[in-house]
């Protein structure tokens, strides 16, 4: 059986997915906006079942477009994305 998700998205508004291996399942992915590392937000990383296999992924599903850091720990930044309203940002561990 197939996982599914809804995205609340559109206007300023997008989304996005953290791809990661299954060495991450239910390990927690922060997230700040560039410029403003305190105000970080997060998500967990969970196992999904797709009709090609099992994915392991963080899913940010309503996310104000703008530039984010994504954090490996609380001090050590792992990447920088920037997520479009209406649209789903992805981004590979």
């Amino acid at each position: 059986m197939a996982d599914s998700l809804v995205l609340d998205i559109g206007g300023d508004i997008g989304a996005l997915v953290i791809h990661t291996g299954p060495d991450l399942d239910s390990a927690e992915i922060e997230l700040s906006p560039v410029g403003s590392d305190h105000q970080r937000f997060h998500n967990q990383v969970h196992a999904r079942h797709l009709p090609d296999g099992i994915r392991h992924n963080a899913v940010f599903p309503r996310v104000h477009a703008g530039a984010y850091n994504i954090w490996r720990d609380h001090h050590t930044l792992h990447g920088t994305i920037t997520v479009e309203g209406g649209r789903v940002a992805e981004y590979t561990w």
